[in-house]
Formats: C-alpha cells, sequence, structure tokens
C-alpha cells in the first residue's frame, strides 16, 4: 500500500483529540512511507493531518478545484497540489492516485465522498479498501444507521462489513492491508433470484 486517500473536516470540530488523532495519524502514515492524498486544504484537520505528513518527512498530494483554490485555502508547501476544473474529477483522480481510503471526522464533504467510495466498491468500479478512523466514537450514530439500513434489507451486509471501522489507526491500516472484499455480482445474481 503505497498511498491512502483521507477525507477529512475543513474544520476542527469541537474536540481536540480530532486533531492529535489526525496528527497521530500523518505521522503513522509518513513513517510508514505512505503517501497522503487529499482535499489540498490549509483548514481544519485537513491542514492538521497534511501538517503531520510533511513534518514527519512524508508525502502529502492536493488535489483541489479551481473555485475553491480561489478562496486562498490551498496549502501552500504540499508535495503536489493538482488543480482541476470540477468536484467530479477532484474525486476522479483521488480514486486514481490512492490504493486506500480513509474517513477522519468531517462534514457533508467527507460523508459524499466516503459513501461515494462505497457504492464504487460495491459496483466493483473499483476494488479498494475504504475505513473509518473513528476517533472519539464520531461515527457511532452513522454505523447504526448504516446496521438499522442491514436490517430494512436496503444495504447488504456484506458490503456492510467492508467498511472497516477503527478507533486505533495501527489496527486500521493493518485492516487496510489485509482487506479481502465481497464480490459484487454474488449479491446481484441473490437480487435477481429474490425479483422472479
Amino acid at each position: 500500500m503505497k498511498s491512502i486517500c483521507v477525507f477529512c473536516g475543513s474544520s476542527k470540530g469541537k474536540e481536540k483529540s480530532y486533531s492529535i488523532k489526525a496528527e497521530s495519524f500523518g505521522k503513522l502514515l509518513a513513517k510508514r512511507n505512505i503517501k497522503l492524498v487529499y482535499g489540498g486544504s490549509n483548514i481544519g484537520l485537513m491542514k492538521v493531518l497534511a501538517n503531520s505528513v510533511l513534518s514527519s518527512g512524508g508525502e502529502a498530494i492536493g488535489i483541489m478545484p479551481h473555485n475553491i483554490v480561489e478562496y486562498g485555502v490551498a496549502h501552500p508547501s504540499l508535495t503536489e497540489l493538482h488543480i482541476v476544473k470540477t468536484m467530479a474529477e477532484r474525486k476522479e483522480m483521488m480514486i486514481k492516485l490512492s490504493d486506500a481510503f480513509v474517513a477522519l471526522p468531517g462534514g457533508l464533504g467527507t460523508f459524499d465522498e466516503l459513501f461515494e467510495i462505497l457504492s464504487y466498491n460495491q459496483l466493483e468500479l473499483i476494488n479498494k479498501p475504504c475505513g473509518i478512523l473513528n476517533i472519539n466514537g464520531y461515527y457511532d450514530h452513522l454505523l447504526k444507521f448504516l446496521d438499522s439500513a442491514v436490517e430494512e434489507e436496503f444495504v447488504r451486509i456484506e458490503h456492510r462489513n467492508n467498511l472497516i471501522v477503527e478507533s486505533d489507526e495501527n489496527k486500521l491500516l493493518q485492516r487496510l492491508k489485509t482487506f479481502k472484499p465481497v464480490q459484487a455480482h454474488k449479491w446481484v445474481d441473490k437480487l435477481k433470484e429474490l425479483s422472479d
């Protein structure tokens, strides 16, 4: 695993623990020689994470649409900064450059990116592990909702289980490296059987 795309907030959030863990995760990526791919921002948890990677001797690659660059929030010291036209292009490049994906605490953009990766994996458009670093239980309510969606038979348990969740960054990295995804054709065939 050479690169991990991290989705996280442009805010630092309410709790100091979010920044502490983001910094720890950045140091771990640098120590393991894993490139950070992220949104390219110089604010919030995104800044904390990127600065931690860079100050620890690692590589940080940012990808940002030009209209967001115009807000003056692009990180000035990244290993690489790719400026693209649209959010769709940003996501496409993130997927192309990354071997795995991790969500730290964040807002709507983070949720959007996380669920897009989960959907792409489900449909086998990509085949890359996706995890959550569940700092301070931030994602507990979201995970309960996903469990409810499984109970209501809108999400298959296999796809729910494809989302790797850990509160410890070392355990999360290990599980990302050893991850074996569910194959899409198996559940599609099952759905066809149930529809007949």
